[in-house]
């Protein structure tokens, strides 16, 4: 009874995940990577964003990625 389910279950639910993972994939047009390029599409545009989540990242990690912030990862900086 349980291997029922399980195949049966299996039936509807691996077309299902396909159809999802591949509804994802397009290609971009050469006509259309100046759309993809604009200055709202970056995720740096918020500058005081950007700083605070660098300042979260260092002090977590105790390590900078070349931000120029010095100390170590107490966050007392």
């Amino acid at each position: 009874m349980k291997r029922v389910l399980i195949k049966r279950l299996f039936r509807w639910l691996a077309p299902a995940l396909g159809a999802v993972a591949l509804s994802a994939c397009s290609t971009v047009e050469p006509y259309q990577k100046g759309n993809l390029a604009d200055y709202t599409m970056r995720s740096d545009r918020d500058e005081l964003a950007s700083v605070m989540t660098s300042h979260i990242q260092f002090s977590r990690e105790a390590s900078t990625g070349g931000e120029g912030v010095g100390g170590g990862g107490c966050g007392c900086n």
